[in-house]
């Protein structure tokens, strides 16, 4: 089917798709397989198509296939009804996985009893969705539906051309599910924080001390990543926290996972002791839950380009964001809320590399005193009584229309 020119569509969100819309085939679906292998932010940005399909079919059960650390954020998300679990070898970075086929197949036998009757191939615009779509296949799932550059065969019943340009990750899996005719449901990431969690990270900040004390800004920084190239260097964090002490008046939560708690130790005990009173590290001392009620909380996250960046997103939390450009921004940058992009243009700018041979420049150019003084602006945009997202919805035009360039008719059927 040749390829039509794009389509730019105005107008109120749908709460449910038109019914002249909805593709056939999966209009029939009852058990419904989405996919998202890699972390916890790529599953987050995923969450407004999950939202649509939910919408569109709201007789069917929604499962996610996620990797253990982004099974978290699908814990979080109404729209989900089930979640497995899987450790996929070709989303393996680190090529930490054995070799172990009987893993592979006991997953195949697990998909094949749960009978589902369509999957939803998530990826971002760098991965091939064809492996998922292959573990699909042999599961006898008999719609597959994913975007892909390259030659499918039978593996997809529905492919999508990926659209030219770069659009936003959320974007991507928005025009994703429209390629079957699901139009948007809502624009904003989806992240249920229960109160039980709200009550969890107030009652360890009461029993510091730092709760009891006067009120002062409260900012999260959250130091860590899973690929050293996009870390900002542990001891620039230092003087960042410093700054915030000093010069905003914050009480700063320093943030991360069991495994980081070397990382966050390290940086607490070089921030000076006349700042340091006012920092509370918290690695490994909060449920996945607990850190994102943190960062609801929160005045403001300084983070890297990572998972808790995108929480903060999803929560209306204003962003500073030390962002490598490994990746491109456009793509990856904070969803819907006041931000700020931290970065040194660099030559070898979306080098896509897990470790940096040139001694992370464009992020090791960003001094401290410049991420104090992003924060500070975006903590005076708060202080002014506008909520983060009324910002962000009054930059972009979004009131009361949504803007979604979809690609019409830009898909294989099989």
């Amino acid at each position: 089917m040749p390829e039509q020119p794009l389509q730019v569509l105005r107008g109120r969100l749908p709460d449910v798709a038109p019914p002249s819309r909805l593709d056939e085939r999966w209009r029939k679906v009852r058990r419904l397989l989405v996919v998202r292998l890699d972390n916890l932010g790529d599953v987050l940005l995923m969450t407004p198509a999950f939202r649509a399909l939910k919408r569109a079919l709201p007789q069917a059960t929604l499962t996610l296939l996620a990797s253990p650390v982004g099974a978290q954020v699908g814990a979080l998300n109404p729209d989900l009804d089930e979640i497995i679990v899987y450790e996929a070898p070709w989303v393996d970075p680190w090529a930490r996985l054995p070799h172990d086929s009987q893993r592979e197949e006991a997953m195949i036998r697990l998909l094949r009893e749960r009978r589902f009757d369509g999957a939803i191939i998530f990826t971002s615009f760098r991965q091939s969705a064809l492996p998922a779509a292959y573990l699909c296949y042999l599961a006898d799932i008999p719609l597959r539906l994913a975007a892909s550059s390259d030659g499918s065969g039978s593996l997809l019943t529905t492919r999508l051309r990926p659209s030219g340009g770069q659009l936003h990750e959320v974007e991507r899996a928005l025009e994703l599910v429209a390629a079957i005719g699901v139009p948007p449901a809502g624009l904003d990431l989806v992240l249920a924080v229960p109160e039980a969690a709200r009550q969890e990270w107030r009652t360890v900040l009461t029993e510091s001390g730092l709760g009891q004390q006067p009120p002062r800004p409260l900012i999260v920084v959250h130091p860590g990543c899973s690929m050293p190239a996009r870390t900002y260097p542990w001891e620039l964090f230092s003087m960042v926290i410093e700054g915030l002490v000093a010069e905003l008046g914050a009480t700063v939560c320093l943030t991360g996972a069991e495994h980081e708690k070397e990382l966050v130790e390290r940086i607490h005990a070089r921030v000076a002791p006349l700042q340091r009173q006012w920092v509370l590290p918290l690695a490994g001392r909060l449920s996945f839950a607990g850190l994102c009620a943190l960062i609801e909380g929160a005045a403001a996250v300084v983070t890297n380009n990572t998972g808790p960046m995108h929480i903060a997103a999803a929560l209306g939390t204003a962003v500073v964001a030390l962002f490598a450009l490994t990746n491109p921004p456009e793509q990856w940058r904070p969803w819907r809320v006041p931000y700020r992009l931290l970065y040194r243009e660099v030559p070898c700018r979306l080098c896509y590399q897990r470790l940096c041979p040139y001694d992370q420049l464009c992020l090791r150019g960003v001094r401290p005193a410049e991420v104090v003084t992003a924060t500070a602006t975006l903590l005076a945009q708060h202080t002014q009584g506008i909520s983060s997202r009324e910002q962000e919805r009054e930059r972009a035009g979004e009131r009361e229309e949504w803007h979604s360039v979809v690609r019409s008719e830009s898909h294989e059927q099989r």
